[in-house]
């Protein structure tokens, strides 16, 4: 059992969000002490280490907005850390390629919220350019975004946790403990799997958990987290040529997600994917995966059925791909019409936990609440790794009004 000592702050999920946060609070108050339990044998194990590793630069999201603001300001802060920390990284550039004339409206909509985002150095393009940029894409022009870029998040959430007990020996980073639940008093108990710490303050960045840890705590959510696998391809060697950085297409307005596009990885593997299907368990990266608690969980929500009912063809078509590589590759193939079955193999899956209201909509922006002696991270999807920084930002500075911090 873990000894008398009392930790001023508990982060529950180790996560990039969470690591990230514990390193804001460390570095603004080096003498606090902070514990951070990740209930996997290594940080990063899910959505952080699972995503396409991308820096995006903003270009999707409402201006005004928490994602906005914080994609573009943390992805300043993310690129400077992986130089000053050399993570690897490059800040390579994208293509979002437009392929029918019916995408053109939409793909001005980002443009402009581009712009208002001050994504920097955005430009329009016509076909030849995209060509010049990716030769082998066939479009009727894009969006050149140069100012995104690649990175390995889990070597930053590792660097991450790595520099919060650098700082402060007596803060500490435990694998392989899952927190099963908090009791309130003048101090907080937390009660793992193998231990109890005793804590003033708790942050929970739950992620596919998020809704769990929320109401165990008291709080009032409406809201149900729902996971979303996403299957990848492989470029095999011979097709890798093909794809220079990041080729995305202009994503459907009337769809949750932005659509397959290619992504070159930090370790030179290319990436094309994901797709997006509802997942039978929450934590399940395999396409027959089921979890019974995860399912009802899933099925007897409200917003889930009305999710699918407003997005049927999409998720018949999508679920139709998850187990067809023909048609998988038919999708690859609009924006590269030379891919054949040899260049593409099975790669891995991750799982994305949106945050689904009772109509059925996951449009919700990040989304942190605080009750008594905790914050939670109700809703962080992409662009959270992006934004990792920022949002550790926001939460050290609700932890410094609510917890009054000194």
């Amino acid at each position: 059992m873990e000894n008398k000592k009392v930790y001023d702050i508990t982060i529950v999920g180790g996560g990039i969000v969470g690591a990230a946060t514990a390193y804001k609070i460390q570095m603004r108050y080096p003498h606090l002490k902070v514990l951070l339990i990740e209930k996997e044998p290594h940080l990063a194990d899910h959505q952080t280490g699972n995503n396409s590793g991308v820096i995006h630069s903003g270009l999707y999201y409402k201006p005004g907005s928490a994602k906005a603001k914080t994609c573009v300001d943390g992805r300043h802060q993310l690129v400077k850390f992986a130089k000053e920390y050399n993570i690897q990284h490059d800040v390579c550039g994208k293509v979002v390629a437009a392929v029918e004339e019916s995408e053109l409206p939409f793909m001005d909509k980002i443009f402009e919220n581009g712009l208002a985002n001050n994504t920097e150095g955005i430009e329009k393009i016509n076909a030849d350019q995209v060509k010049e940029i990716e030769p082998y894409v066939k479009s009727i022009g894009g969006i050149w975004v140069p100012c995104t870029g690649i990175i390995d998040f889990r070597g930053t959430t590792e660097k991450l946790a790595e520099l919060v007990v650098a700082k402060q020996p007596e803060s500490k980073i435990v694998l392989g403990e899952e927190v099963l639940d908090y009791i309130h008093g003048e101090k907080t108990e937390v009660i793992t799997s193998k231990n109890k710490y005793t804590t003033r303050y708790m942050i929970f960045c739950g992620g596919l958990q998020a809704d769990r840890l929320a109401k165990k705590d008291g709080v009032n959510l409406k809201e149900k987290v729902v996971g979303f696998r996403g299957d990848y391809y492989e470029l095999t060697d011979q097709a890798k040529h093909k794809v220079k950085n990041l080729i995305y297409p202009v994503p459907n307005p009337a769809f949750p997600f932005l659509g397959v596009h290619f992504t070159r990885m930090v370790s030179g593997d290319i990436e094309c994917g994901p797709n997006a299907v509802f997942t039978f368990k929450r934590e399940g990266y395999g396409k027959t995966d089921f979890d019974l608690k995860d399912t009802i969980d899933a099925l007897t929500y409200i917003g889930t059925w009305k999710l699918f009912l407003s997005n049927m063809k999409f998720g018949i078509d999508e679920y139709r791909r998850a187990f067809s590589k023909k048609l998988f590759l038919e999708t690859l193939q609009r924006l590269i019409p030379s891919l054949t079955m040899e260049d593409i193999k099975p790669g891995r899956a991750g799982v994305r936990a949106m945050l689904l209201n009772r109509e059925g909509d996951t449009r919700d922006d990040f989304r942190i609440e605080y009750k008594d002696k905790s914050i939670h991270v109700l809703n962080a999807p992409s662009p959270a790794a992006t934004a990792c920084l920022a949002i550790g930002d926001q939460i050290c500075e609700m932890a410094h009004q609510h917890f009054n911090l000194n």
